[in-house]
Parts: C-alpha cells; structure tokens; sequence
C-alpha cells in the first residue's frame, strides 16, 4: 500500500460510524471550487490564499459589511478571477449561497457564535466546512458538530493553522520518533495582549482604543464581549491543538477531565482608566468584567498525561503560546522567543540545548516540499498549509485531518473551564464525542508530504 492509500483509508475508517462518504466533490485533478462566509480581515487572509491557487474557483461570498465585500471583490478582480456573486443584507443570507450547486467546500470566518451554526447548514447543505478556531462555544454545539459530521457523513473541518507551524511540526516529528520517550505533560495556552481594540467614529478607524461593540471594527465588535460575560478560556485552540497531535488525541487517547481557575479580572479596567482616550469618566470604566485576566486549566488524558493550558489577554505581555513538551527522556520549551531542548544521555548534563539543530534535523516533510511557497502566506506560512490541507481535501474527497471530533474536544475547553471556575474548581468530565472510537481510530495528522 502507497503511503498515501495509507492516509486516506485511515482516515476513512477513523470515522467508521459515519454514513458511507457521499461522491461528491472534484477529481484532484480539477478545481476546487470555495465559497467563503466571512470576508473580514480573516477571511480575506483565507481568501488571498486561495486566489493564488489555479485549481480554485471562489464563486460566491458572503458578508453583512459591504465595505468587506468590495475588498474581498477586488482582491478577486485583481486576481485576473472571475467576479464572485455576492450574498448579504440578512443574517442568513449565508443559506442562500449554501444552495449553490457550484460550490463543493466552504470556508467559515465570522464571529465565534456563528461558526457551529454556519458549519452545520454547511455540511447539511452537502458542501466540506472549513470552520475558524474555536469551532464551538457550548457543550451542545460540539455535539451539533459531530452529530451532523456522522448523520450527513459530510466533513468540517477546524483551521487551526498553529497546527501547521514550522517548529510544532518539526517537535511532532521528535515526538513520533520517540526522541523525548513516553510523554508525560505539556504546556501551551493563548497568552497575548488583546486590550487595545480598534474603534470606528462612523467615518474612519482607529486604534488601539477603548471602545468595542457597536464602535468597534473587526474582532472588537464582538470579541471583547466574551471577556464582559464569560470567565473561561474562550480561545484554546492554537495552544491546545498542537499539543492534541502530539498526545494522538481521539486517535488512541483522549482528554478525560478538566480543572480551572481564574484570577481576579483587573487588566481592562485599568487599561481604560490609564488610556488617553479613557479615564474614571468613560462608560466603559465602569464596566464589570467577568473574565479571570489570567485562565489556567489542567487536562488529564486517559493515557495518563496531563496537559496546561493558559488563557492571557488582558494584561500587559509579549505575545507568546508557552510550548513545553516533556517525556521520559527529555523535554522542549519552544515558542518565537524560547528555543531550548533537552535529552537524556545527549545533551549536556543538567544543561539546555539550543533546539536549532534539532529543529533542522526534523523538518517536517510538509515544510521541506512546500516551506518556500508558503512563507508568504501568512503568519510566518502556516496559513498556507491549513488552506492547503482543506483545498486538497475538497477536491480529493477525503476526511478532513483535524476532523469533527478534533473541533469539539478542543472546543469543549471553553464550556468546560466556565462550569470548572463557576464550581470552585470542581473537576469536569470531557464527553467522549467519538463514542468510544478512540480507542481504535489512527493518527491521521501530517503523516505525508503532500498535506
């Protein structure tokens, strides 16, 4: 059997309990043709990927903003593509251009509250989703997502391009070739400084401020919100996925419990009063933030490691996702601004290494074939490997490698950590979303050159 057989028969038969894969689709050698709900400033980084591509057509978008339309519209023009129809003027107008019958996948780039409802008319629809990080808000939403995935057999697929970074993928490698040992614990989170949002006085934007809502543009219009009403790790996925390929989660382990604690929420209030353009009189000085400034959750997994994840958005910091992989034969710390490794009976004793070498020496393959492509791409290049992976899984008609039952434990995070915090720290049960196919689903994940 051809490598690639390999892949895409694991794939198939990880998702056992799904209804037979249905034939629709494009052959890999025709295009691909990708519809796009969302052309903000995400979308249109998905967008610019793709027009880049000659095995993909964008016959239609969808947005409320016209201004992002127009956008989205002349990045297509300029593209030498043909001008794609527009869908707008209601919240669901999105379900009209989901009737489409030239559109085989769809990607999903709007506020978080919309992505699980979005990704099921799609797959409902008959068309792949490709669904923005985090794929789902509630414990019921992570369940609508499989729960469609296995009664249309249709996939969504979540972007978590982190998934996709040079040096994760490269630590993937190290850690499937048993270079650390049997892993023991991991460590990641979201840890950047999100106060500053921009702001729209109805005629310009600006930025960073202190408005949000109404007056924000972007991810302030909604974003902030979640930090007003909710006290949980709302955004776990960049940290959590990576590690989740590593630890082979729903492929022959799971995450199993989950403990949370917050700390006291002071960063945006004081943000606001010591802004030039807030102070003790602003509206939003007042306000009261539910949303711990820093979220710390601990994941056992049924194989026995556990996993700490952090949520930090609202106080001052450098942007960082605190990778630490550790086993019993070694550990990594790794991010942009921390590279350093240590294995037993190799490295120094009792002494880091820098991790360039090593990072070299396990260059993952996806990255050898496709690393000079893609460097621009978009952060740093793994945009270019998420579009990639779900482009090919379109028109290829295959499982999608970060498939339904990934988006939801990832997910699940969120609900999970609001119910641990709001109980005192009282551990959470993870719902096994597979169904017990855990046990004898293969890792699938980047185990190619190809995507």
């Amino acid at each position: 059997m051809q490598r690639r057989d390999f892949i895409r028969t694991g794939a198939v038969l990880g998702a056992a309990s799904a209804m037979p894969f249905p034939a629709f689709g494009k052959a890999s050698n025709e295009k691909a043709r990708i519809g796009f709900i969302g052309v903000g400033l995400r979308g249109r980084n998905h967008l610019n990927n793709l027009l880049m591509r000659d095995d993909v057509i964008v016959p239609a978008i969808c947005d409320l903003d016209p201004d992002a339309l127009e956008k989205a519209q002349t990045m297509i023009s300029k593209s030498k593509h043909q001008k794609a129809e527009e869908y707008s003027g209601d919240k669901y107008a999105y379900r009209d251009m989901l009737q489409r019958s030239d559109i085989d996948g769809v990607i999903i780039a709007t506020p978080w509250l919309w992505h699980t409802r979005m990704s099921v008319d799609t797959m409902r629809a008959g068309k792949y989703a490709g669904v923005e990080v985090s794929a789902a808000n509630t414990l019921e939403e992570c369940w609508d997502l499989v729960n469609t995935y296995e009664e249309t057999g249709v996939p969504v697929m979540i972007l978590e391009n982190v998934c996709y970074r040079r040096d994760v993928m490269a630590v993937l490698q190290m850690v499937r070739e048993g270079l650390f040992g049997d892993l023991l614990h991991a460590r990641c989170g979201y840890q950047h400084d999100l106060r500053g949002v921009k702001f729209n006085d109805g005629k310009s934007a600006y930025g960073p401020g202190v408005e949000f809502g109404e007056k924000g543009i972007s991810e302030s219009a909604w974003r902030t919100e979640h930090s007003l009403h909710r006290n949980g790790d709302v955004y776990p996925t960049h940290g959590v996925g990576p590690i989740a390929t590593m630890f082979d989660i729903n492929r022959g382990n799971r995450f199993s419990t989950l403990t949370s604690s917050a700390t006291k929420a002071v960063g945006l209030n004081r943000y606001i009063m010591n802004h030039p353009d807030g102070g003790p009189h602003h509206p939003n000085a007042s306000l009261k933030w539910k949303q711990g400034d820093v979220i710390t959750s601990t994941i056992e997994t049924s194989n026995g490691e556990t996993i700490i994840v952090t949520h930090d958005c609202n106080s001052p910091r450098p942007y960082s996702l605190g990778f630490r992989v550790q086993g019993s034969a070694g550990l990594t710390e790794f991010d942009y601004h921390t590279k350093r490794m240590f294995v037993e009976d190799v490295s120094p004793a009792h002494n880091w290494e820098e991790m360039d070498a090593y990072l070299e020496k396990y260059d993952h393959p996806l990255w050898l074939k496709h690393g000079a492509y893609a460097e621009g791409s978009g952060h740093g290049g793994m945009d270019f490997f998420v579009d990639n992976a779900f482009v090919e899984i379109v028109k290829r008609k295959l499982e999608a490698p970060l498939d339904a039952y990934d988006a939801a434990a990832w997910s699940a995070i969120t609900p999970l950590s609001e119910l641990s915090i709001e109980n005192n720290g009282d551990p959470q049960d993870f719902p096994d979303f597979t169904r017990g196919r855990w046990m004898k689903r293969k890792p699938v994940f980047a185990l190619g050159d190809d995507f």
